[in-house]
């Protein structure tokens, strides 16, 4: 029962205090890690209405009870600190890409040559799931488009189901060419466009 004594608002709010602080010790320091291929990331640390970003490699953030506290960390820190967890992470995605003849399901010679790297990094990998995306120009309509999206993928995963790999492992879908990888005009024979992404997770 609260009575508006002054012992029991000391306690009422030294709980509080108690709380927040096991709290913010609980969360934990946050650390930007540098992406395998050097692109630049960021990401925002809040506790309450405090917010911290943190925007190059090994900036870190760690909490306060006033807010989170940002501060440069470094490999070594985050080896001593973090090497156990990192270790047991699984490989982040790899991806490829393969690019077909206009209009056909046939790889070119160049992209024959992928394949090999393809099938060693699914074998790394002790619980592989491979996402394989078709892709086409914008030559014919959207219909067209899809089906022969859809087609090339397939293609790969047939491919690939004929390599060993297994067919629960590999699932194919289409985005058409509604993901050109060099935008285009509608009707543009652009080669760069006519591909398949394989994304090995």
């Amino acid at each position: 029962m609260i009575d508006g004594s002054p012992g029991l608002t000391g306690r009422a709010v030294g709980v509080a205090a108690l709380i927040l602080l096991v709290g913010a010790c609980t969360s934990g320091t946050v650390v930007l890690l540098p992406e395998k291929d050097g692109r630049a990331t960021a990401v925002s640390v809040k506790q309450g209405d405090k917010e911290v970003v943190l925007d190059k490699p090994y900036a870190a953030a760690h909490p306060t009870p006033f807010g989170p506290r940002g501060y440069e960390s470094s490999p070594q820190e985050v080896q001593a600190r973090f090497g156990t967890t990192l270790a047991a992470q699984p490989s982040r995605p790899a991806s490829f890409t393969l690019y077909f003849v206009e209009g056909k399901d046939e790889f070119t010679d160049e992209s024959k040559q992928v394949v090999d790297k393809i099938l060693a990094e699914i074998a790394a990998r002790p619980v592989p799931d491979v996402l394989v995306v078709g892709h086409t120009d914008t030559v014919g309509n959207d219909q067209a488009n899809d089906a022969l999206g859809q087609q090339r993928a397939e293609a790969v995963r047939a491919a690939l189901i004929r390599l060993g790999i297994p067919p629960e492992d590999v699932h194919a879908i289409s985005r058409g060419k509604r993901e050109l990888a060099v935008p285009t005009p509608d009707g543009v024979a652009e080669p760069r466009n006519r591909r398949v992404e394989i994304i090995v997770r």
